[in-house]
């Protein structure tokens, strides 16, 4: 008898597991949420993950604060949110970088597409493809033209590995068919100064970045890499002047940890669609020059789709180019 009664104790506590659980996640969130961003304050990943916090914290009723954790790439980030408890409590905001990790760093302490549960897209940036004010090309077919003729005796710059302007930087190359010489700096504003100076050929960045120079005559513009041309940029898309697989944007989504309860992955994405119909949201990525992800786009379904095929799409493109991060 007491043996039954044992056994019949602990089926008890087994089923009150479930309903404990969904206590938990009924009463998500009670008190405040950290969104991890692997870049430093101010760059464009750190200001998108603020605006979208905002939004969230007025949807969630609980502040949404961000925390900066640079280093390595992102990894050091993404680790640790990898590793942390899954409850919804500690977020990741990654761009495009998070993809290309899959394949830049061979040994890595998490799983890019396993260790993650995405929440949603959130944005999508043009890259452009400028140069230096004197280049004489006068559209990116010339451009292409002038690295097949010249090669590594032109000069490209990009902001370090696995990043979306170096990214960018490869696809120009493997549309061109020839290597140019890479010249790494500490971010895309010292980049910006030496191309404004002559002293770069080529550089492949974000809008958000290049856009007030562009205006200004600064540096020269021939191409942006979205499907759609940009407002208040006057120029063609890739696809318009026959270099579609130049097509790419630096996209940034949410991710929590892997095992975070689907109830909570929910709200969370609930969350992120209504921060991206925050008017003072979408007015400030009008001035970034950054488009808010659709309501479709920012969904856990999509972005777990969307992350599948750009890690898939990036690998050869690395492997092709043997450029790795360890």
């Amino acid at each position: 008898m007491l043996q039954r009664r044992t056994l019949l104790a602990a089926g008890s506590a087994l089923l009150a597991i479930p309903a404990l659980r969904s206590a938990r996640a009924a009463d998500f969130p009670d008190h405040a949420v950290t969104i991890t961003v692997p870049f430093a304050a101010g760059g464009p990943t750190d200001v998108v993950s603020r605006l979208v916090a905002e939004g969230m914290s007025k949807d969630l009723g609980q502040p949404v604060v961000v925390e900066n954790v640079t280093g390595a790439g992102g990894t050091i980030a993404a680790a640790r949110v990898a590793q942390a408890r899954p409850d919804g409590y500690t977020l990741l905001m990654h761009h495009i970088g998070h993809a290309s990790t899959a394949t830049l760093y061979r040994k890595l302490p998490y799983d890019v597409q396993e260790s993650f549960a995405p929440l949603g897209l959130v944005s999508d940036a043009a890259m452009t493809i400028v140069a230096r004010p004197d280049f004489p090309a006068t559209d990116l077919k010339g451009v292409l033209a002038a690295i097949q003729e010249k090669g590594d005796a032109l000069t490209l710059a990009h902001s370090g590995l696995g990043g979306a302007n170096q990214l960018c930087g490869m696809l120009l190359q493997r549309t061109a068919g020839k290597a140019l010489t890479s010249v790494v700096f500490r971010g895309s504003a010292p980049a910006i100064t030496d191309l404004m100076a002559g002293r770069i050929d080529l550089f492949c960045d974000q809008a958000t970045n290049t856009v007030g120079f562009i205006r200004d005559g600064r540096i020269k513009a021939y191409a942006v890499t979205l499907p759609e041309r940009v407002p208040g940029l006057d120029l063609p898309t890739t696809a318009e002047v026959g270099a579609p697989q130049l097509a790419m944007s630096t996209w940034h989504g949410l991710y929590a940890p892997r095992g975070t309860p689907p109830e909570v992955q929910e709200r969370l994405s609930a969350a992120v669609r209504a921060a991206l119909r925050e008017e003072r949201l979408l007015a400030r990525f009008g001035e970034l020059v950054t488009a808010p992800a659709s309501q479709e786009r920012a969904t856990p379904a999509y972005h777990t789709r969307f992350l599948a095929e750009e890690v898939a799409r990036w690998r050869p493109i690395i492997q092709d180019a043997g450029q790795y991060a360890d």
